[in-house]
């Protein structure tokens, strides 16, 4: 198997909610079809452009905001530079310009086409953008947004990554080279980093700190904000009411417990609201890191320092987790997002906490363990139900997970993460499409209509 070489701010990526694989891979595919037709060669001047969404970008991309991602992309705007008021307001179906090299354009979102969910494309969230004279295609380019906000699209030509400093594909392989050289996870994953990205060790721990910034920064604002998501649902925010009902302290465990749903809810629903978030691993589940993470710094006072060196312990299962099954809902369901989410965090706990590397992997297995099989049904198309609490769940059973593994026999432990990864990775193969983001069962069709 091949070796992993993603970096760590590409699972961690700054972004608008409230998808990553419905909003910010959508915005990047725009980005990267206006930016490969600038130079392009036609023999009949186009007259217009055409986006075609498959998959769950068809059956939910107007609840998840998929037509304004796109457009906003092929207006030239990438995930971390575009404003939330910009993308919203061209929900308006005006027309805006659209320009690259010599074409210019009018787009709006009248120029998306939601068409079949069920497709024979190599990824179910396919898109196809094509510039067109009149009925007749002159160029087109087909998208795959394959979760987290990550990308791929026919005919690509693979970059050359730099190689890693260590090469492991999964959880056994990382666990011999912790062994072998006598290393901590942090520094393998640090060492990783520099080499495939020539950066510095200061350079990383700066953009760590971006990052842990701007998922405070979510949780405080939610923490905040009061009233009614967008969309049909009337969903009204809770966080500021679990915030307000119970006094700081980490000591009293139902104060702790009370406070640690309120981060996830707060940072859940800037991500529905469209706001700025981090995917940790995706949008849908990013709520589930920055609650631990405000607990850890907030409540427990835990250094900066190790919660950095517990971030990259969770990359690492991200890392295998994307790597040997999916991070994407439209893939396998909401296991592979809010699951995969909490086993990052369980692992952040544990290894921010100082406990040793087994009882890590140890945590990170049984918080993902007690998500197998879990759907994705958004009610309405929207991530709000269940998505919003199932992050706030998520960091609970995060806490549990590393509770657990604080004080197990590691004689008595009977699960590898990586086997967990696997078990996953089959019950996704095995879910029928209509529990996988496409809102055509579960929750979605048993809520009435709101």
């Amino acid at each position: 198997m091949t070796a992993i070489t993603t970096s760590v701010f590409e699972l961690f990526k700054i972004g608008p909610g409230p998808s990553s694989s419905h909003t910010i891979g959508p915005m990047k595919a725009g980005y990267n079809f206006n930016k490969s037709i600038e130079n392009i060669q036609l023999s009949t001047k186009p007259t217009s452009i055409e986006i075609r969404l498959y998959g769950s970008l068809s059956a939910t991309g107007k609840g998840h905001g998929t037509d304004r991602a796109v457009i906003a992309g092929l207006l030239g705007f990438k995930p971390d530079n575009v404003e939330c008021d910009f993308i919203d307001g061209l929900a308006d179906g005006k027309d805006r310009q659209f320009k690259s090299g010599e074409i210019t354009l009018p787009l709006s979102i009248k120029n998306v086409v939601y068409a079949e969910i069920k497709n024979d494309f190599p990824y179910s969230n396919t898109m196809l953008i094509r510039l067109k004279d009149g009925e007749n295609i002159l160029f087109e380019q087909e998208y795959y947004s394959i979760g987290g906000g990550f990308i791929k699209w026919k005919g690509e030509i693979p970059t050359l990554t730099r190689a890693p400093a260590y090469k492991y594909s999964n959880m056994e392989e990382l666990k011999a080279l912790l062994i072998e050289n006598d290393m901590r996870l942090h520094q393998i994953i640090l060492e990783n980093e520099m080499a495939i990205t020539d950066s510095t060790e200061q350079e990383i721990m700066d953009k760590l700190d971006d990052i842990l910034d701007v998922m405070k920064k979510a949780v405080n604002k939610g923490l905040a904000t009061e009233g009614l998501l967008p969309g049909t649902i009337g969903l009204h925010r809770k966080a500021k009411d679990l915030i307000t009902s119970t006094p700081k302290g980490y000591k009293d465990p139902s104060n702790f417990l009370i406070r640690l749903n309120a981060y996830a809810f707060a940072a859940s629903e800037e991500n529905a609201a469209g706001h700025i978030v981090v995917t940790a691993p995706t949008s849908g589940s990013a709520g589930v890191i920055p609650a631990v993470i405000y607990a850890m710094e907030e409540d427990a006072d835990m250094t900066r320092e190790k919660v950095r060196e517990g971030m990259l312990a969770a990359a690492a299962v991200g890392f295998i987790a994307k790597h040997n099954a999916s991070i994407a809902g439209a893939e396998v369901g909401c296991q592979g997002e809010v699951g995969v989410a909490s086993s990052m965090a369980a692992a952040l706990i544990t290894y921010a906490a100082g406990f040793k590397f087994w009882r890590t992997e140890n945590a990170a297995e049984t918080a993902l363990e007690h998500h197998l099989g879990m759907t994705c049904d958004p009610v309405g198309g929207y991530v709000q139900i269940p998505c919003i609490e199932r992050n706030a769940m998520g960091a609970v059973k995060a806490y549990n997970a590393f509770l657990i593994a604080t004080v197990e026999n590691i004689k008595f432990h009977k699960v590898t993460l990586d086997e967990a990864v696997k078990a996953m990775a089959e019950t996704g193969k095995d879910m029928s499409s209509k529990y996988k983001e496409t809102s055509e069962g579960g929750l979605a069709v048993s809520v009435p209509d709101c």
